[in-house]
């Protein structure tokens, strides 16, 4: 294999290349890049090249993440091998709901990773590249090292991107200072638990952006954890924790957010709304936050000894700079049917579209489910369409054994699992986010089976509500 290696971006949008001496290379880890093994080509499971070439499929799936693995695994049952391309240059996937836990100490992170070769279909072929252009006028993407690879149909899954340095300083703070730490990057999660480990006491601070998010609800569990943590090691009373946020409340569901507040002032976490985080200064450990609803504008310095951040993120430069995104970046597409609003062969699924719900892995399977029998109906030349009802899910984990399940639609009223009011903490939802949903994802998810519970939903309402 080529022992050229390709720099992914970890905390910004730059790309270099570098030689593999099989150790990091500092100056690339300075400008905040992370550096993996490249592999690229047609792959079919089979065979792994650096070769670049032209190629045509039926359908093209641009990611090989929550939502792109199942599509790939329906669509490549359903045409026949050789007609599905999978681009995703990763050579392992992760199910990262589970870096909470990996945060809090209660998993490791070999338990949330399985090889890309085991979870993409033996049918489809595995292009490990990544686009670098779409064209939907002329049917085409092109690829980061050249291929132009033409389709029928497209669909992009390509989730979000962490715009760590869009805060002034933390990319310098992640990598000197152990104490400042995100559960949301491969790179940076090994650091929680630890951090965690070491913090002595003084102020523990958790953040949540400006920007949309993947998991809106992992920017606070971590904070639980680390209080359930402290709690259990004899250090809560030497610990001040503080919850920054840009919203208006601690989430952003009401019918959740009264019983989180409620909470978190049980266990004196002190919960600052309207607070962006602008800055970090290692050197001072200092964390400047700006106070969004302020005329003029005002700032806030606030000391740290351990600080979690939950960095802004975005759609990829790829799609900002395509004609598939709107004014925001996002890939548009009807809300309803996940079909491209100016492209019919395009669809699009999960955190890089402008669907107005909530980012999470819950989202991306039900909406799976939807484009499935869409792109079908729209290849079989139907007009029949599936709506998507905006469901998605956070499983709010509140301590190591303890979990909200909130589920909710587009207008952010509960659609709610069980015939009992899930706004509270339960054994039983800990048990369904650490064990059960883990298994749904690996076994049924990825293989394009689980579409959400909507079915399980009517079941135990007993055939009344959504």
């Amino acid at each position: 294999m080529n022992r050229a290696t390709s720099v992914l971006k970890l905390f910004g949008n730059k790309s270099v290349t570098v030689q593999m001496t099989g150790s990091w290379d500092h100056s690339a880890l300075k400008a905040g890049y992370f550096i993996q093994p490249q592999l690229i080509g047609r792959c079919s499971m089979s065979t792994s090249s650096t070769e670049t070439k032209d190629r045509s499929y039926k359908l093209v799936v641009v990611g090989g993440g929550s939502g792109g693995c199942g599509v790939a695994a329906t669509f490549s049952r359903y045409l026949g091998k050789g007609k599905v391309a999978v681009i995703e240059p990763n050579q392992e996937h992760y199910y990262q709901p589970l870096w909470t836990l990996v945060g809090g100490g209660l998993r490791t992170i070999e338990q949330s990773m399985k090889p890309m070769a085991k979870v993409l279909p033996q049918k489809c072929d595995w292009i490990q590249d990544k686009v670098k252009t779409f064209d939907p006028e002329g049917c085409s993407v092109t690829t980061r090292n050249g291929s132009k690879i033409s389709y029928e149909y497209l669909v992009v899954a390509t989730g979000l991107q962490l715009d760590f340095d869009k805060v002034t300083g933390l990319v310098d703070a992640l990598q000197s200072d152990p104490m400042v730490v995100s559960n949301y990057s491969l790179r940076t999660l090994p650091k929680t638990f630890p951090a965690l480990q070491a913090f002595k006491g003084g102020n523990a601070i958790f953040t949540y952006p400006n920007t949309v998010i993947k998991c809106a609800g992992a920017a606070q569990k971590i904070m639980y954890l680390a209080d359930d943590y402290f709690r259990k090691n004899g250090k809560r009373d030497k610990a001040d924790i503080a919850y920054y946020t840009n919203l208006g409340m601690i989430f952003g569901v009401h019918h959740y957010a009264v019983e989180l507040q409620k909470l978190a002032e049980r266990r004196n976490i002190k919960v600052n709304c309207f607070h962006n985080l602008i800055e970090v200064r290692p050197d001072t450990r200092e964390a400047i936050f700006a106070k969004v609803n302020s005329e003029p504008s005002e700032t806030v310095s606030v000391k740290y000894d351990l600080l979690h951040v939950t960095p802004p993120m975005s759609a990829p430069n790829a799609i900002k700079a395509s004609p598939l995104s709107d004014s925001s970046g996002y890939v548009t597409v009807d809300k309803e049917t996940l079909q491209h609003v100016k492209y019919s062969n395009i669809f699009a699924i999960g955190d890089c579209t402008n669907i107005p719900t909530s980012k999470t892995a819950a989202a991306a399977a039900c909406q799976s489910g939807i484009l499935q029998k869409n792109l079908k109906a729209v290849m079989k030349g139907e007009s029949k369409r599936l709506n998507y009802d905006g469901y998605t899910s956070c499983p709010i984990v509140t301590s190591s054994n303890k979990c909200f399940l909130a589920e909710f639609d587009f207008n952010n009223q509960p659609l709610e699992t069980f015939p009992f009011n899930q706004a509270r903490e339960m054994y039983s939802m800990f048990l369904i986010k650490s064990q059960l949903l883990p298994f749904v994802y690996w076994n049924l998810m990825t293989k394009g089976y689980w579409r959400g519970p909507k079915f399980f939903r009517k079941l135990m309402h007993l055939g009344f509500g959504k």
